[in-house]
């Protein structure tokens, strides 16, 4: 089935692109600072993609692929960092906008921050010679030394929100995985990360997608006073 890659995208990214229209919410409104964090973030994972390809960290099975390639990434792999991002953060703030009290405490917030950075550190220290665990884990610790420093309060909901987003997130990387059907779409060389899988999914993917969709959060929540400054400036 050379379209399946192409179909998981579409189809993770129809109901959060229709619903976006939905007039109590109108995400529609935050499309510009959606879409310029979504690109930004997009460039360093897209260049660290093609890296990795290139050298064996993971690859393609062209069964599931329709054939074009850009920059030697499938066409498919180049839309996952464009349509995964928007359907995940669609439900994170989307979430918020039907619950505007989620939100975890400043202090264990704080403490959540810590126990995770601390794990990342340790993670790296002690698998420094595995390419994903040692890039994923660094670029995890990272936006959470940021988080730190800045005292950011993004976190505070995020962490909640994510707990969400993993759920069609594992289902659509089970699915790229192997899951549910006869082969796998993206294969993974176990020698590079933990070699521990939830289900099909290597469990570094959790913490990249954190990095991804954290990353393009800030990025939205400081782009959105600008453009909303244009926009009563007209």
């Amino acid at each position: 089935m050379t379209s399946l890659y192409f179909i998981i995208n579409i189809t993770s990214l129809s109901i959060p692109f229709l619903y976006s229209f939905e007039k109590k919410m109108r995400f529609i409104q935050y499309w510009k600072s959606v879409f310029l964090a979504i690109l930004i973030v997009a460039i360093p994972f897209l260049i660290w993609d093609v890296w990795f390809t290139s050298i064996g960290v993971w690859g393609f099975n062209p069964t599931y692929l329709l054939g074009p390639t850009i920059i030697n990434l499938p066409f498919e792999e180049v839309l996952f960092f464009f349509f995964i991002p928007y359907a995940s953060i669609f439900t994170h703030y989307a979430l918020l906008h039907f619950f505007p009290n989620l939100a975890l405490s400043k202090k264990n917030t704080k403490w959540i921050t810590i126990v995770l950075l601390l794990t990342a550190i340790l993670i790296v220290f002690f698998n420094y010679y595995k390419w994903y665990t040692l890039i994923n884990f660094s670029v995890f610790a990272a936006l959470l030394i940021y988080a730190l420093v800045t005292k950011d309060t993004i976190l505070k909901s995020f962490y909640i929100t994510f707990l969400v987003v993993l759920i069609p997130f594992f289902i659509v990387n089970g699915l790229l995985t192997g899951s549910f059907i006869e082969d796998q779409v993206v294969w993974y060389n176990n020698a590079e990360n933990l070699g521990i899988r939830l289900g099909t999914v290597p469990i570094e993917d959790a913490f990249y997608a954190f990095s991804m969709l954290y990353g393009a959060t800030v990025l939205i929540e400081k782009f959105k006073p600008i453009f909303n400054k244009k926009v009563n400036e007209k």
